[in-house]
């Protein structure tokens, strides 16, 4: 059994681990913090597409066409980009 004088000298490692517990690391926020930041991404998307200024109806079928339409798609700037870029000569 412990003493008065000896429950003095404890630290806090000490008792944590006398209870079987354990300080967290200070890198446990990262999982966290990503997982608030995608949850955000999701539901600030989803708000954009509910407040969209297209009826829902207009909205479903730009979203269908975009999405079966794959890269024909794309406006015509997108497509243009990459056969703009020249080697550059050194």
């Amino acid at each position: 059994m412990l003493s008065l004088k000896d429950l003095r000298n404890l630290d806090r490692d000490d008792l944590l681990d006398a209870l079987g517990m354990q300080r967290k690391g200070s890198g446990d926020w990262v999982v966290p913090a990503v997982t608030a930041l995608g949850v955000g991404l999701l539901v600030g998307a989803g708000l954009g597409l509910l407040l969209a200024p297209k009826p829902g109806s207009a909205l479903r079928d730009d979203l269908r066409e975009r999405l079966h339409g794959g890269p024909d798609a794309l406006p015509p700037a997108a497509g243009t980009a990459k056969s703009a870029r020249t080697p550059s000569s050194s």
